[in-house]
């Protein structure tokens, strides 16, 4: 294998709302995926007036970035109405692709947008080359495969089609299979095939047999239960050279519920790591499983906040060291601070989103993937006033020492949390 055999794959960012979008983009994301308000898996999330979406596409592909919209519920009779004027309306903005899972949504977006691509959700759990064949002679463009396979199966169905094949690569995951759930329909009434769940896999559970009052089932627990539930985080970075020697067309990010510290913190260091493959001599790739990534990209996914982290089926099935039963999730120990929204002589000009003090050391999260570490020396506000203490929503004038040297719209910076309190 030389090196002109190994493709780069997309790396495919997800948006819950515009400014996600923008910082993905800012970040590096080769595409982003997102929900208008009805139609998807994340009704919870901010999701995309048209209106916001047009403006999202327009930005996106201002970058070269697709832009692909989730049309990704288990559909009802019901949930038909109005789909039609919504595919043309999102059809006339210029999406690059919708994403499926549902047959009959399928056969609906077929019939009202032909020239559309459709790619299928991993809602629909191909696991296997004949499925996968299925699909695409239904019309499909690309298949998300299920999360439960393996590398040996994800290659397998690799070697059997030419057609795009994507991959989830990190992010949250459900405990049940490929993401089906019922148990937000059966303790909330919020079905989450219809894009409402509760995300009832991370509450805290105590199991007891009705005649063995006080006996708990045998697993790791507290006095408030166990997170019996609640799965770790995936995290493929490790495993990144094999899944791109193997052929993946993309990759993906899970998180349209997450910050833009998440979002634009994740994106940066999978752009990094796959920037860092496409410059690897020819004879790296000769055994891709011996290829280790950079160890500053492993240091930089644990300050991002994380339930720990799982390789899930990509080696071996998943045991119970890829559950996290001590709580919901793991403490974050870095938070964002301010957003840059332009350059001033004097400094940057910022959006502040978390209380900032005077003579803080800030962490700006640079677009090439390195941080540069600063002392904040003055605060200036809109008046020209100089202040000592800055609240979220504040527009501030931020000058630092050593200055900062990103200045790029959209570029994140952050602290260590104070996590005194606690």
């Amino acid at each position: 294998m030389t090196r002109k055999t190994i493709k780069i794959p997309e790396l495919l960012a997800p948006a819950g709302n515009l400014e996600k979008l923008k910082t993905a983009v800012h970040y590096g994301a080769d595409a982003v995926y997102l929900g208008g308000k009805t139609f998807g898996l994340r009704a919870k999330a901010g999701n995309f007036s048209l209106e916001q979406m047009a403006e999202g596409v327009k930005f996106a592909h201002e970058h070269n970035v697709q832009v692909y919209v989730t049309t990704n519920i288990f559909a009802h009779n019901r949930d038909f109405a109005g789909l039609d004027t919504y595919l043309t309306e999102i059809a006339a903005i210029g999406v690059d692709g919708v994403i499926v899972a549902d047959p009959g949504v399928l056969h609906f977006v077929k019939k009202i947008v032909p020239q559309l691509p459709v790619h299928l959700s991993t809602q629909a759990n191909i696991t296997n080359s004949h499925s996968a064949a299925f699909w695409f002679e239904q019309g499909v463009s690309r298949i998300n495969l299920a999360r439960e396979l393996s590398f040996k199966e994800i290659t397998e169905i690799r070697q059997n089609t030419a057609k795009e094949l994507e991959v989830f690569v990190h992010g949250a995951l459900c405990i049940s299979y490929s993401g089906r759930c019922m148990l937000s329909n059966y303790m909330t009434s919020r079905d989450a095939n219809q894009g409402a769940c509760s995300h009832p896999c991370r509450f805290s559970y105590s199991l007891m047999e009705e005649k063995r009052p006080g006996e708990y089932f045998p697993v790791e627990e507290d006095q408030y239960g166990t997170y019996i539930f609640n799965s770790k985080d995936l995290c493929l970075l490790q495993v990144l050279p094999q899944l791109v020697a193997a052929g993946v067309d993309s990759l993906k990010i899970e998180g349209r519920m997450k910050s833009i510290f998440y979002v634009g913190g994740v994106v940066r260091v999978y752009r990094a790591a796959l920037d860092y493959l496409a410059e690897l001599p020819e004879n790296a790739w000769n055994d891709p499983a011996l290829i280790r990534l950079p160890e500053h990209l492993y240091d930089e996914l644990q300050k991002l906040g994380t339930r720990g982290v799982t390789e899930n089926f990509f080696l071996t099935p998943p045991n119970a060291s890829d559950m996290l039963y001590e709580s919901s999730r793991a403490e974050q120990f870095m938070e964002p601070v301010a957003v840059i929204t332009g350059e001033d002589e004097q400094g940057v000009k910022v959006e502040i989103r978390n209380t900032l003090f005077l003579k803080e050391e800030l962490t700006v999260m640079g677009r090439d993937g390195k941080d540069q570490q600063v002392i904040l020396v003055d605060m200036i506000g809109d008046k020209g006033e100089r202040v000592e203490k800055a609240n979220p929503g504040n527009t501030m004038v931020l000058v630092t020492e050593p200055r900062i040297a990103d200045t790029t719209a959209l570029t994140i910076i952050r602290r260590v949390k104070d996590l005194s309190e606690k």
